[in-house]
């Protein structure tokens, strides 16, 4: 319930061998519905029928874009690539709807992204100056000008993307389609997750979370390496890791804190678990005398199951959700009197009045969102409320994919914890140690962690303009 936002969705399949199952448009709705977590602002299905290339993305829901006419229109196929999106890099628009068609001399290239790249405006105005002429302001569409221009002098897409890879920084995790190829790439520092499976038809699948593959009846194989390219082709595929070990593996940490759906493996490791960790260190660390443990809805659920187990304090189910509500049902500037939050959650009193409640969330952004929900519970009864966060303080921007551009938007850069314990109206506030917080995926390197909005240091470069919309001004 933080003010954060969410990556990218990405998602493929491979369906050339015989006896496949063709009806890859709608195996591509239901494998978006799935990521539909990780953005909400538009979407996109493109399906390749031996060469022939139909295309469909618009602004809004997986469910509200594709209707059944036009699922039919896009149908059967051999390929096809998927993408569910919200945007770090430039506005909400269909112009900026992702997969991106690219028709160049050599043939078509689709391209769908999640991530961030981080030396993004270098490219760009490179590029621009090179006589580029760009039809949207995302980082997605430098990245198919690099592989493009690549591709004009390499004798394959896979060699194009490789040699594309020594140009990009950053965080991308790509699905790519050519016109008999599907190719995944993880980038060098392995910012975000991709992973692969496999069906009982001999279909490929390829997304950015596992809950994906499972959705379309796809069993997990593995996730791709930092730097490894995937080549699906020819009924089979291949592995290209020329750029495997080049950088020390960083992956976001808030894709077990907060971007990847609970049933989801990455790198070997439960997100579910990983949460319930993180609660289970939190009530380590900050214990508190109470009578039941909440979370909020739905990254804080696993946490606060984690701080009652270890506590002994009895988890209760503190908030209910409307889910019919999606995230753009007020437009943006829209005036309204309604309190936003309190439509999208309510306290159940029964549980809470009377109580001294700890309240177990993924993150404190700006602190508006978490103090709203507070007086909820204090309207509801609650005699004391005791927050709890599953991740360090919020201190730094992040270029890498989370919608965090300046320091002076974080609460936490700006005052202390006792500050904003006040400021959000809480008896307590406690927040997860960074030591802690490299720790709670059971199965991964502790060291191969990006945490540099908690602590600062960056695994590349970073940007000087660092505004969402900066293509859109004086444009």
């Amino acid at each position: 319930m933080s003010n954060l936002h969410e990556e990218c969705g990405v998602f493929g399949i491979y369906a050339e061998n015989q006896g496949c199952d063709r009806a890859l448009a709608d195996t591509c709705y239901y494998g978006l519905f799935a990521l539909q977590h990780r953005g909400q602002e538009s979407c996109g299905i493109v399906v390749n029928d031996k060469g022939s290339i139909r295309a469909y993305t618009d602004v809004g829901l997986v469910e509200q874009v594709f209707t059944p006419g036009r699922l039919r229109y896009l149908g059967e196929g051999d390929m096809a690539v998927g993408h569910c999106r919200y945007g770090t890099t430039g506005s909400t628009d269909r112009a900026n709807s992702q997969p991106i068609v690219i028709n160049h001399i050599k043939g078509t290239l689709v391209l769908a992204h999640n991530g961030n790249l981080s030396n993004s405006d270098k490219l760009r105005e490179e590029l621009e100056l090179g006589g580029a002429i760009f039809h949207t302001t995302t980082d997605t569409e430098v990245i198919s000008y690099i592989i493009t221009a690549e591709r004009l002098r390499s004798d394959s897409i896979e060699e194009a993307l490789a040699k594309a890879m020594d140009r990009l920084e950053g965080a991308y995790s790509l699905v790519m389609m050519a016109k008999d190829k599907l190719i995944a790439v993880r980038d060098p520092h392995g910012f975000h997750p991709i992973c692969f499976g496999k069906r009982e038809d001999g279909a490929y699948v390829v997304a950015s979370e596992s809950c994906a593959l499972e959705a379309v009846g796809a069993e997990y194989e593995r996730e791709l390496e930092p730097g490894e390219i995937l080549v699906f082709e020819n009924g089979g595929l291949r592995s290209i890791k020329d750029h495997c070990g080049k950088v020390k593996k960083s992956s976001c940490i808030f894709e077990f804190i907060y971007f990847a759906r609970p049933d989801s493996v990455i790198d070997g490791s439960s997100v579910h678990n990983a949460r319930a960790r993180a609660g289970s260190m939190l009530a380590l660390t900050h214990p508190v005398h109470a009578d039941v443990v909440i979370g909020v809805p739905d990254s804080g659920l696993d946490a606060a199951i984690g701080y009652a187990r270890q506590s002994g304090i009895p988890y209760g189910i503190g908030f209910i959700k409307n889910k019919y509500i999606g995230r753009t049902f007020i437009s943006p500037g829209q005036k309204s009197r309604e309190d936003k939050v309190r439509i999208k959650l309510n306290p159940i009193a029964s549980v809470v009045s009377g109580k001294r409640v700890v309240l177990i969330d993924d993150s404190i952004v700006r602190g508006t969102t978490m103090a709203k929900i507070v007086k909820l519970l204090r309207d509801a009864g609650a005699t004391e409320v005791h927050v709890r966060v599953s991740a360090p303080p919020f201190l730094y921007p992040c270029f890498y994919g989370t919608d965090i551009d300046s320091s002076e938007h974080l609460i936490a850069y700006k005052y202390s914890v006792s500050t904003i314990c006040d400021m959000i109206g809480a008896d307590s506030l406690g927040y997860l140690r960074l030591e802690d917080v490299r720790e709670i995926a059971e199965f991964a390197n502790p060291e191969e962690f990006c945490t540099a909005c908690f602590d600062g240091n960056y695994p590349t470069e970073t940007p000087i303009d660092r505004a969402k919309n900066r293509y859109e001004i004086n444009r």
